[in-house]
């Protein structure tokens, strides 16, 4: 057919002519014709709903990057893990300890000191036990303090393999394996638990390149390096930053660490002031912390990919010590879905908590304090119990290193009110909410300030110390008895305790912690 001519037997015109002119009834081409378009319009709706649904699906504070890490104890790569979980935008599913530098039992104290230096005491570690390189326990190393490193015992540590495999049976996202040091976890892994190769959609390998067969984390375990080189898997090696002379780490770069206030900011900055580190040149340069880098700003590097290997090389100093300094202060992502940023000038607050703000900042964190804010605004006036269901609630996310809505919550605080107001503060710190389906509330014939978390397929139990509720209780009691549940007096007691109790009592020494799954 000539471009722009009508098919025969049809006119753009009349809908029911193009029918009759085929020998139908009009009437009847009409009503097919309706038919087809109330078809189209359900089919259209259809998709639509569908494509909501799946965009409500993807929840705004769903990390970017789920990771397994795997570390041979290098100085740099307390500094990479630091930055890791730092993010909001990352999510540590698990450390692997694996000799290196340091043998696997040592790297594995450090891990696990540095975890829980953090209060993330239910991130799992495990310990390749496999491979059989003779690590040089290189001393700058193995006197770097991570964290408190009395009562880990690494023999009673689970073997690697258990580990990755509990976490890819449990976590359906596609992860990131990064490799801080040799391939002999990956390697093994890959080679030995069902559907690893599958899970992962990429490996980040701290090395000096794709054809440095000289290279340490290479020479780990050669073989195992050349099988994971040689299969059809995504790897990006991840290059040190070139020294140039000078130091990655000099003193305009430690002056700014020194002010990022976070716990993993500190942990860096304290490392880099350290005794240990003025007497080590290596502490300066950055190495491993460039698959941080990497993995959340991969711009900041030139590559080159030759078939399934990605070279990538760090390019820009500047901007990659400011994108440090993003990292740790965990400013990866916008945290909030309606103000830009939360106010922390004590003026924006009431006389009478305004000058606590800084106060509990301070001591607690800005995360608490957001939360608290909010859960108090939610609750209608500032509650003791509320404020506790903030902090517990922050511990099980620090427990876990998540996010929000990343956990279900089962509270048995009841809903009988002062003891259920602890729930209002359980759900804005967790985003565990009834409306995301994710709290329930337990009624029975014992309310108490208890919650279990399950996060994976792990469970926790926390509960508010009883020698605590009984202090708050009673004190409400009082009140309650002297002024009554009716007089603003009582509201503004109860108010004075809440401020109070907000800024002395720290939510790691007043919670029993206890993993029942």
């Amino acid at each position: 057919m000539e471009p722009g001519k009508i098919k025969p037997g049809f006119c753009r015109a009349n809908p029911a002519e193009q029918y009759s002119r085929k020998g139908c009834n009009p009437i009847n081409a009409t009503f097919a014709l309706n038919r087809k378009i109330r078809i189209m319009k359900r089919l259209l709706t259809t998709l639509f709903l569908t494509a909501l649904c799946l965009g409500l699906s993807s929840h705004p504070w769903k990390p970017s990057h789920y990771v397994i890490v795997d570390t041979d104890g290098g100085i740099d790569d307390m500094k990479t893990i630091s930055m890791l979980l730092a993010s909001p935008d990352v999510r540590v599913l698990a450390i692997i300890a694996s000799p290196g530098v340091l043998p696997a039992e040592n790297a594995y104290i450090k891990v696990r000191s540095l975890l829980n230096s953090f209060h993330h005491e239910g991130i799992p570690a495990g310990i390749n036990r496999s491979c059989t390189f003779r690590s040089p326990s290189l001393p700058a190393a193995l006197k770097t303090v991570w964290g408190n490193e009395e009562n880990i015992k690494p023999e009673t540590a689970a073997d690697h393999k258990d580990v990755i495999s509990d976490i890819i049976s449990a976590e359906k996202t596609s992860i990131s394996f990064i490799c801080l040091g040799g391939m002999s976890t990956a390697w093994n892994s890959l080679r030995d638990i069902p559907g690893f190769g599958s899970h992962v959609r990429d490996f980040i390998w701290s090395a000096d390149g794709p054809d440095d067969r000289a290279g340490f984390n290479y020479s780990i375990d050669k073989a195992s390096s050349a099988g994971i080189l040689r299969q059809e898997l995504q790897v990006k090696i991840i290059r040190s930053f070139p020294s140039a002379g000078e130091d990655f780490y000099d003193e305009s770069f430690l002056d700014a660490l020194g002010s990022v206030k976070t716990v993993y900011g500190k942990k860096v900055s304290e490392f880099l002031n350290s005794e240990i580190a003025r007497g080590h040149g290596y502490s300066y340069k950055a190495a491993d912390e460039m698959c941080a880098l990497f993995l959340h700003y991969p711009t900041l590097f030139i590559t080159k990919t030759l078939g399934n290997i990605t070279d990538c090389i760090p390019s820009d100093l500047g901007g990659s010590r400011e994108s440090i300094l993003t990292i740790l202060r965990g400013e990866t992502v916008a945290k909030n879905q309606v103000i830009k940023e939360f106010p922390y000038e004590p003026s924006f607050y009431f006389d009478d908590i305004s000058t606590s703000v800084t106060a509990i900042i301070d001591r607690h964190g800005k995360e608490e304090w957001n939360a608290g804010v909010l859960a108090n605004e939610l609750h209608r006036h500032l509650g003791v119990f509320a404020i506790m269901g903030v902090k517990m609630g922050i511990r099980a996310r620090e427990y876990f290193n998540t996010g929000v809505d990343e956990f279900s919550a089962t509270s048995y605080a009841g809903s009988v009110p002062p003891l259920s107001c602890f729930n209002d503060g359980i759900q804005v710190s967790t985003g565990a909410t009834p409306g995301h389906g994710l709290l329930t509330v337990v009624n029975d014939t014992n309310p108490r300030p208890e919650v279990e978390f399950k996060y994976l397929d792990r469970k926790i139990r926390i509960r508010l110390k009883p020698e605590i509720t009984e202090k708050i209780s009673s004190e409400l009691r009082e009140i309650n008895f002297v002024y009554g549940l009716d007089s603003n007096t009582y509201w503004e007691l109860v108010r004075q305790n809440s401020i109070k109790y907000w800024l002395s009592m720290d939510r790691h020494e007043i919670f029993e912690i206890e993993e029942i799954e």
